[in-house]
């Protein structure tokens, strides 16, 4: 078993979950969801171009970024609403509330496009017992929200 991918997922959820709360300061500071996402990409941006540089990444050749599905540049668009509308649902409802939110619908979500092999990704089908993980995280949820 690869140990890597389930690190860097737990260090991925435990790094979401402090953006959160610091995107919530940043829009009660700001006084604007937006703007407070803006300010959010545009330093992942950053830190990104400087991952790249720092690693001396090459880009890619213009053919490869003519090759891209046209529906997959707009990634960004989930990710924009996503920042901006938790910086609200955090300051009303809390971080704990948010993320079992946000993961119920991402598991929800990811059921079906699984099971259809959406977005170029393999299909593995919707099964009882992966309809029930996602019943007891909704659960779950509810027991997080009151």
């Amino acid at each position: 078993m690869r140990v890597m991918p389930y690190v860097l997922g737990l260090v991925a959820g435990l790094g979401l979950t402090f953006q959160v709360g610091m995107n919530s300061q940043l829009r009660k500071a700001l006084q604007n969801a937006n703007g407070a996402a803006l300010i959010s990409f545009a330093v992942g941006t950053g830190a990104l171009i400087a991952i790249l540089v720092a690693t001396r990444t090459p880009l890619p050749a213009r053919d490869t970024f003519a090759a891209v599905p046209w529906w997959a540049w707009f990634g960004g668009l989930f990710g924009a609403f996503y920042v901006a509308s938790s910086t609200i649902v955090a300051a009303e409802l809390g971080t704990a509330s948010l993320l079992a939110l946000a993961l119920c619908g991402q598991l929800a979500t990811a059921l079906v496009i699984d099971h259809y092999g959406w977005l170029g990704l393999p299909e593995h089908p919707i099964t009882w017992m992966r309809m029930a993980g996602v019943a007891l995280l909704g659960l779950g949820v509810w027991l997080i929200t009151r």
